[in-house]
């Protein structure tokens, strides 16, 4: 089971919305520099829609290579069309991914029925997968009850919880905690709770601005020393909010560009930071101390 910081990696681009490479590599080493435990690659803040299959997998194999087996990499495989998903599951399985990502089906709203048969098919690809259910962005939500049965089929070996609610969220560790079925919060500023409450770590945005303070939060709370992940779950608060200001990958990829790590790129209909939300941003990252 994969523990801690996971870093949903930003794909870096050019002005012509072309991807930069070179600086997706220099991402990967700065993460690996900097104790993040597991990297997801062509996820949501990784802008995996706006990528064609070639990129997407591009993406995958580039990170896998310079990953080189030193952390894990979990690749984005969610579709709306359980064919679409299955195929893309068998292409990161062929790319060397440790395990998938996969959304909750958007858009089309299925039944709670649906979505179980949905996750059962992508497993019987042999990845390990980790269901992603993030419901203001996919119109549909997977019920606890449902996640409980996904439990028990072979190769689901977890999910990401980002419906931002808590209690619900800590309902679900309860009913799970002596199982082996990973617990991942999908909501920075939500996260350390979860973790205390028994959570076994957060797929993050903050991480790709702040990954060593992001490692620390989790192993902190991970091992129930609760003044210290406290203390710095408070300094990292306006970073997580600040990182929502427009959505996401939006403030993450400005600030990335800021510190010097990315190109000033993004592929419509994103469009860069808005001039209004420069100075907020800016200012939360001098405190944090991550500019050169």
């Amino acid at each position: 089971m994969i523990r801690g910081s996971i870093v949903a990696i930003a794909t870096p681009m050019k002005r012509n919305g072309v991807i930069d490479w070179e600086s997706l590599r220099t991402l990967v080493k700065f993460h690996l520099e900097n104790n993040t435990d597991a990297i997801v690659a062509a996820g949501t803040t990784g802008e995996t829609t706006t990528l064609n299959l070639e990129e997407h997998f591009k993406v995958i194999r580039t990170i896998v290579n310079e990953v080189n087996n030193k952390i894990p990499v979990i690749a984005g495989i969610g579709a709306n069309s359980t064919s679409e998903a299955v195929n893309l599951t068998k292409s990161a399985k062929k790319a060397g991914a440790h395990s998938g990502l996969s959304v909750t089906p958007y858009y089309n709203k299925p039944t709670q029925c649906g979505m179980l048969d949905h996750f059962k098919e992508i497993a019987s690809v042999g990845l390990p997968i980790i269901i992603y259910n993030v419901p203001k962005r996919t119109g549909v939500d997977i019920y606890n009850e449902t996640i409980l049965k996904l439990s028990e089929i072979k190769n689901i070996i977890g999910i990401k919880e980002s419906s931002g609610d808590l209690e619900r969220a800590v309902e679900l560790i309860e009913k799970l905690k002596y199982k082996d079925f990973a617990l991942y919060s999908g909501d920075d500023s939500t996260a350390c709770e979860f973790l205390l409450s028994g959570g076994h770590g957060v797929i993050s945005v903050s991480s790709n601005i702040v990954p060593k303070k992001m490692h620390e939060l989790c192993i902190a709370s991970i091992e129930g020393n609760i003044e210290l992940a406290y203390k710095i779950n408070k300094k990292l608060m306006p970073l997580h909010y600040a990182l929502s200001i427009e959505s996401n990958p939006i403030p993450v990829k400005w600030a990335l560009n800021k510190m010097g790590l990315v190109k000033k790129g993004i592929r419509l209909p994103l469009t860069w930071l808005a001039n209004k939300y420069h100075s907020t941003l800016l200012k939360t990252l001098q405190l944090l101390e991550v500019l050169k």
